[in-house]
């Protein structure tokens, strides 16, 4: 039998791939824009993203083994999933309508999805839902910096 960490970890790398491969996008649009002088750490939120994603993948699961095969489980998976699909959508969506206000708007959405989900999780797996801090503590910033973008390119 295959194990179940293995199976989510699979899904979420065939979800990031796919969304990035049907929405090809103009990522040197993105990377002609200015950025915030105070954003010094650029080059780290890859390796941020890497984190996150390795935590959510645990975070899932964790439910998952606490509830293996409920209703209520697969429920929460759909959550997931849906989370990982506003992530995922943030950059190539707003690169290719050119619109950092779209990225504000879907990071937003993510951040206050993601919230939700953490307090439906709270009861069930407080595990679960300490590993979706990272995600709940970095996306406000990530939403917050493209829209501090907005206001120094106002062309884009």
């Amino acid at each position: 039998m295959i194990s179940p960490l293995l199976i989510i970890a699979s899904i979420t790398l065939l979800i990031a791939l796919s969304i990035n491969n049907i929405f090809k996008s103009d990522y040197g649009w993105f990377n002609r824009l200015r950025r915030p002088q105070w954003l010094t750490f650029e080059w780290a939120i890859p390796f941020i993203w890497m984190f996150i994603f390795i935590c959510g993948v645990y975070s899932a699961y964790q439910l998952w083994i606490k509830q293996p095969q409920t209703r209520e489980t697969w429920l929460f998976m759909a959550g997931y999933l849906l989370l990982e699909i506003l992530i995922m959508a943030y950059t190539p969506v707003m690169c290719k309508l050119r619109s950092l206000r779209v990225g504000t708007i879907i990071g937003a959405t993510g951040f206050f999805w993601g919230s939700i989900l953490a307090v439906l999780l709270w009861p069930i797996s407080q595990e679960s839902v300490f590993l979706l801090l990272p995600y709940l503590l970095w996306s406000p910033v990530g939403t917050y910096v493209t829209w501090e973008m907005i206001s120094l390119n106002p062309l884009d």
